[in-house]
């Protein structure tokens, strides 16, 4: 069955590109609603469908827009919160361009959605199963959708920053390993690409209270990692979101090598553009047991920092 939230939750922060003040409140939204944002700051408040069609290409984040040209950017953590969750339907309410920072993890949207809960709708749930392989590269950069009984996400990152360097995770998402495994892992950046973005008018929200920020071997953000391999699981945590704009849960495996927000939208658009690799898939209690949410608890908060 379909879910949406049991009530509203709010969320206070700044953006992490803008430095401005923000905040959201969800919604519960009835069936085949998905996950839909409303500029509440704008007259009308025009709405933007979370869909990997209306996906703005970008480096730094996942940034939506419609078709009046209004936009929603650093979308990529709350979706991943709500997938994570298995929340399939949500209203969210955004008085500003950007969704809040906040500790530049997704844990706090899923203390949240946990804490007010998740109830179930009478709409069955289609999920979408790939078929076969689906590939899109670039340079060194790789991205891959195949055919798996659950989503699966394999990941490897390498930068020349010993405090990062070469990492790489696979995991099965269902029951709740979002939530225990990923949602506290923060974004993270190198010194450098800070000033660089600063110097053309990005994260100016950004601190060492959001964001694991690195010089060569030292982790400079007070308290250091939160995991020894915080950065491929924020990478995780991110394809995860972003994966959440195909507008269903997803049954394959996702192979990421170097690879962001814009090769991931890249991939959906190439699996959505052959028809003979997915399908509509309705989901019986033997799949929905697999997918990423099903049995989330508050007991699996415990195993966030």
């Amino acid at each position: 069955m379909q879910t949406t939230l049991k009530s509203r939750v709010s969320f206070d922060g700044i953006g992490l590109h803008s430095g401005a003040p923000v905040t959201i409140v969800l919604h519960p939204a009835a069936a085949n609603t998905g996950v839909v944002f409303r500029r509440v700051d704008l007259t009308g408040t025009p709405q933007l469908a979370a869909k990997w069609d209306s996906v703005i290409v970008s480096p730094l984040n996942t940034r939506l827009t419609n078709a009046g040209g209004v936009t929603v950017s650093t979308i990529e953590h709350l979706m991943a919160a709500l997938s994570g969750c298995g929340v399939h339907n949500v209203l969210v309410d955004i008085d500003g361009p950007e969704v809040p920072i906040l500790d530049g993890s997704a844990a706090t949207f899923v203390r949240g959605i946990v804490n007010v809960g998740v109830t179930r709708l009478s709409a069955p749930l289609r999920a979408i199963e790939i078929l076969k392989d689906v590939s899109v590269s670039e340079g060194e950069a790789f991205a891959q959708l195949s055919p798996a009984t659950s989503l699966q996400i394999d990941f490897a990152i390498d930068f020349a920053d010993a405090a990062i360097g070469k990492q790489h995770k696979t995991l099965n998402m269902a029951n709740g390993t979002f939530v225990r495994e990923l949602c506290d892992s923060r974004t993270f950046c190198r010194s450098a690409d800070v000033d660089a973005m600063r110097a053309n008018g990005l994260a100016l929200g950004g601190t060492m209270e959001n964001a694991v920020v690195v010089d060569g071997a030292t982790v400079l953000t007070p308290g250091g990692l939160r995991h020894a391999d915080e950065a491929v699981r924020h990478k995780m945590l991110d394809a995860l979101g972003d994966l959440y704009t195909a507008g269903a849960p997803i049954l394959g495996r996702y192979t990421g090598t170097r690879s962001g927000h814009a090769m991931t939208n890249r991939l959906l658009r190439a699996l959505f553009d052959d028809s003979s690799a997915w399908r509509w898939v309705n989901c019986d209690a033997k799949i929905a047991a697999r997918l990423p949410g099903v049995g989330v608890s508050v007991a699996d908060l415990h195993a966030v920092a």
